[in-house]
């Protein structure tokens, strides 16, 4: 395999009761099929149930395990993880997911469980479509407990009015969840830890309901995060930088990193030309620490495209 190329991966598509075909319509995806909901594109993922794939048959997990140098770089060579440390997707949100939390690191082995950091880029919001994240003010576990109880748990959980091109952070602990009419870009820990605490008393595609985790939620929540806000752009295109990945917002034309160093682009809105290789709205491509500076020449289609630069901090 080349490493002085962008690498990309075959999307990986789930079916979620709350999916809809956005990516379709929205990104030009060609979905498994003409009528499944899909919530979910798994775009970089290096975990056994869902491995990426490149269309040359070679894994992730492989490029992880075996090219580490040449695709990751040396500052990642000292790494423990076993796995590549991020998870990638598109979510498409046709209706309210659940009220959920992840384990907090603290909380996540006695819980048989992983930790999950995470963050969302709104790629898409439909008017008035929301955000629930972190306990309306002075909010304690006994009036989350009673919510519960009542049925009004999203009574208790503040509300962030969503918009297209903003970004919120998630912590482990954090109680959220992602309302109807949005497409987001997620970048989150390698894990698929979620405790649902509460779900609107649906039912799930087999016509029953789904499996709540409520001792779980309530070990994990932080029930001192109130208010939480939408992420600031800084000056450099921060917009978030925490212990498990460092991710940019980009636009115009530029380089994809420094030579010996590796990151993803998530294109999220607009076309961009990488190398002379192509990328549209919803295209994810690795860039190979082995890449030279020529191939990591950016080329922007027009002033709106936009797209991620994903890092793992080392």
């Amino acid at each position: 395999m080349k490493f002085n190329q962008l690498i990309r991966f075959t999307p990986i598509y789930q079916s979620r009761v709350w999916g809809g075909r956005r990516m379709e319509t929205l990104l030009g995806a060609t979905l498994p099929d003409a009528t499944t909901p899909f919530g979910e594109a798994w775009t970089v993922c290096d975990r056994p149930e869902a491995p990426s794939v490149t269309a040359d048959g070679v894994s992730l997990h492989e490029l992880w395990t075996q090219h580490r140098e040449e695709v990751f770089g040396k500052a990642l060579l000292s790494s423990s993880s076993p796995t590549y440390p991020l998870l990638m997707k598109i979510l498409d949100a046709c209706d309210d997911l659940s009220i959920q939390v992840h384990p907090p690191a603290s909380m996540a082995e006695a819980l048989k469980g992983e930790p999950k950091t995470e963050m969302w880029f709104i790629a898409h919001a439909d008017p008035g479509a929301k955000i629930y994240a972190g306990l309306k003010p002075g909010v304690t576990r006994a009036d989350f407990e009673t919510a519960l109880a009542n049925g009004t748990v999203a009574d208790v959980v503040h509300v962030i009015e969503a918009r297209t091109g903003e970004c919120l952070f998630i912590p482990s602990g954090r109680v959220h969840a992602i309302g109807a009419g949005l497409l987001i870009y997620e970048i989150q820990q390698n894990s698929d830890t979620t405790y649902r605490v509460f779900d609107w008393n649906r039912v799930g595609l087999d016509g029953k309901p789904r499996a709540l985790h409520v001792q779980e939620s309530l070990q994990s929540i932080d029930f001192s995060d109130f208010e939480p806000g939408v992420q600031k752009l800084e000056a450099d295109g921060t917009l978030v930088k925490c212990e498990y990945f460092d991710v940019k917002l980009r636009s115009g034309d530029g380089e994809a990193g420094a030579v010996g160093e590796s990151l993803t682009l998530a294109v999220v809105s607009g076309e961009i030309s990488v190398g002379g290789m192509v990328l549209m709205a919803g295209d994810f491509a690795l860039v190979p620490a082995a890449m030279d500076a020529a191939g990591r020449v950016v080329k922007a289609a027009d002033e709106t495209s936009q797209w991620l630069e994903i890092r793992v901090p080392v």
